[in-house]
């Protein structure tokens, strides 16, 4: 089923690539930078932004596949589009070393197990939480937001070796988060050009 494209949407994204030459990355990664600088309208995502082209096609052929996706927040469960989530926080009750958002990973983890794509664009201790689980994830998108922990967080998830898609400074968000998920669901399989 093909998506319908606003032209609303349609001319947000030429005027953004009339002010930010994307044509330099590969397919996924610009589809990905588009996405997440089109989901906040901060132009400084494109050198803020850190992936890893094939990790995003392998990626891709999980998700396309079937692979569950995992969100921290309800808000990053709403941002994504055309596919069911799990999302645990409801559950979750934080508990002596853990935080409401580190418990609803480890739940989370119990129901989908390896394999799965995970969304995270709220609590750097959801981050923190994941990468000390054996995971096996397809992908994290790991763009948690705040001065605590944030940026720190993200860094231990580049250092990690896991396939990912992250950023260097303290911003991020649900939005970001869901739109770097979502550049990756709407990308077509046909053509580089995508909205």
């Amino acid at each position: 089923m093909n998506r319908v494209i606003h032209p609303i949407e349609q001319e947000s994204f030429r005027r953004l690539r009339a002010r930010l030459d994307t044509s330099r990355f590969p397919p996924l990664t610009r589809a990905v930078v588009e996405r997440v600088v089109h989901s906040s309208a901060d132009l400084e995502y494109a050198a803020d932004l850190v992936m890893d082209e094939a990790e995003l096609e392998r990626a891709y052929a999980a998700l396309h596949a079937g692979a569950p996706v995992v969100a921290d927040v309800e808000m990053v469960a709403a941002g994504i589009t055309r596919r069911e989530t799990v999302c645990r926080l409801r559950e979750a009750r934080s508990g002596p070393g853990l935080t409401r958002s580190a418990r609803a990973v480890r739940l989370a983890y119990e129901e989908v197990g390896p394999g799965a794509l995970w969304v995270i664009g709220c609590a750097p201790t959801a981050l923190e939480e994941l990468l000390t689980l054996d995971a096996s994830p397809a992908l994290v998108i790991g763009l948690p937001v705040g001065f605590v922990g944030a940026a720190e967080s993200k860094a231990a998830l580049r250092e990690s070796g896991l396939p990912a898609v992250s950023n260097v400074s303290e911003k991020g968000g649900s939005a970001v988060a869901a739109a770097a998920l979502n550049a990756l669901l709407y990308h077509p399989v046909s053509t580089e050009e995508t909205l």
